[in-house]
């Protein structure tokens, strides 16, 4: 079985009713498909482990539980193992390698992704154009803006993918323009 775009956001839409947690999945969704099209990767299945990575999140968001209960579920769906193994290789404290170009970026978009949206939000005009790099590492010194992340995961994401970290907040800032209306921002 090759997972679709489909049957990943199905899975999404049944299991997570927080608006705010579907954006969250839809930005990595975006940000791991214009990755992969930089890289000459396969787009489709890199936007589908975006979009699924924290499925099962608002049923379980707690160590015991997410993403493995999730993982389970989509094993029993008969969801392939490297799939699987993609979207546990997100999770720090599964201690899965991201020996994989795809997990490394998955890891390098998930938090940034969450962080450049938070950083429009408090734009007055809501709008993702008005962020780039300067406006990220201001936010970042700021230790109570988005205090749950942790910036040097943000840096070191940048670093393990071998880009530069202004480039790459510029890069998954510009993937979010087509669907910043679906994030509740303006391009």
């Amino acid at each position: 079985m090759t997972p679709t775009r489909e049957m990943a956001w199905e899975l999404v839409q049944g299991s997570t009713q927080s608006e705010t947690l579907r954006r969250h999945m839809r930005s990595v969704e975006a940000a791991m498909r214009a990755y992969a099209r930089k890289f000459g990767e396969d787009e489709e299945s890199w936007a589908v482990l975006g979009l699924i990575h924290d499925w099962d999140y608002e049923s379980g968001p707690t160590l015991d539980l997410h993403p493995m209960r999730g993982i389970q579920m989509l094993r029993e769906q008969g969801w392939p193992e490297d799939v699987l193994e993609d979207i546990a290789s997100h999770a720090d404290y599964l201690d899965v390698p991201r020996n994989t170009r795809k997990r490394i970026t998955l890891n390098a978009v998930d938090e940034l992704c969450g962080f450049i949206i938070a950083c429009a939000l408090v734009k007055p005009d809501r709008s993702l154009s008005a962020v780039d790099a300067r406006t990220v590492r201001k936010k970042m010194k700021d230790k109570a803006f988005a205090r749950a992340v942790h910036r040097e995961e943000l840096v070191a994401g940048a670093e393990a993918l071998g880009v530069p970290f202004d480039e790459h907040v510029e890069f998954v800032r510009d993937a979010l323009v087509p669907i910043a209306s679906e994030l509740g921002l303006n391009p």
